[in-house]
C-alpha cells in the first residue's frame, strides 16, 4: 500500500516542478480600490467591519458582551480561590510592566491610527487586555479590583457598548460624517470614533473577566 502513496507523490512532484505550469492569476485590485474610495480612509479591513459590514460588527460586539456576562453568571456560584498565584520576583515584574507599558501604547496608536494602517477596535482591543493582564500578574488582585470599581470601569464598558450601537444604527439609516481629506487623521468620517469605542469595550470586558478569573480560579 506504501508504494501507492510514493507513487502519488512522485506523480505530484513530477507535475508541479517538471511539467510546465500555466500563467498565474493576477488579482484584480479595482474592488479593493473602490472600496478603499468609498471608506475614505486607507485600510480597507476597517472599511468593510465598520461601514460595509456594520450590522455584522454589532453583533459581534454583542456576543463578546454576552460572553463576559455568561462568564460571570457561571462562576457566581462558586467559591473563591483561597490561592492566587501571582509573580513575585523583582525581575518579572519590571519586564511584565514594561511590556504592559508597551501594549498600551501600541492600544492607543491601534485604537486612534487603526482606520489608517493596520489595526482597529478589536486588535487595540485586545492589546489593551494584554497590558491589563500583565499587570495582574504582577499586582495584588485588591488592588487591582480597587481600581476596576474606583473608576466605574464596569458603567465606561457599559457606556461603550450601548453608544457604539446608537452610533452604529444612525450609520446604517445613511447618516455619516464628512470623510475628510484620504489618509488624515481625522478622515474616515464616524469610524474612528467606532473603533476608539470598540477598543475601549474590549479592553474594559477583557479586564472584567481577568478579575473573575483571578477571584474564582485563582488563575492570572
Amino acid at each position: 500500500m506504501k508504494w501507492i502513496y510514493i507513487a502519488a507523490g512522485i506523480a505530484l512532484f513530477v507535475k508541479m516542478l517538471v511539467l510546465p505550469n500555466s500563467a498565474p492569476v493576477v488579482p484584480d485590485f479595482s474592488i479593493v480600490e473602490s472600496i478603499v474610495k468609498d471608506g475614505g480612509m486607507p485600510n480597507a479591513v476597517t472599511v468593510i467591519i465598520l461601514r460595509n459590514r456594520l450590522y455584522d460588527t454589532i453583533f459581534e460586539v454583542v456576543v463578546f458582551t454576552i460572553a463576559i456576562m455568561g462568564v460571570n453568571f457561571l462562576l457566581a456560584n462558586e467559591q473563591p480561590s483561597c490561592a492566587i498565584y501571582r509573580f513575585t520576583d523583582q525581575p518579572s515584574i519590571v519586564l511584565a510592566r514594561l511590556g504592559a507599558t508597551i501594549a498600551a501604547m501600541v492600544s492607543i496608536e491601534l485604537a486612534i491610527r487603526g482606520h489608517l494602517s493596520p489595526g482597529g477596535g478589536f486588535a487595540a482591543g485586545v492589546a489593551g487586555g494584554t497590558a491589563i493582564g500583565l499587570i495582574a500578574i504582577t499586582s495584588s488582585p485588591e488592588w487591582m479590583q480597587g481600581i476596576y470599581q474606583r473608576y466605574h470601569a464596569a458603567t465606561w464598558e457599559k457606556v461603550s457598548v450601548l453608544v457604539f450601537i446608537v452610533l452604529a444604527a444612525i450609520t446604517l439609516t445613511g447618516v455619516e460624517l464628512p470623510h475628510g481629506e484620504m489618509g488624515a487623521l481625522l478622515s474616515g468620517g464616524i469610524v474612528p470614533l467606532l473603533n476608539i469605542l470598540v477598543a475601549v469595550k474590549v479592553a474594559l470586558g477583557s479586564w472584567a473577566v481577568i478579575l473573575v478569573f483571578i477571584r474564582y480560579r485563582g488563575l492570572l
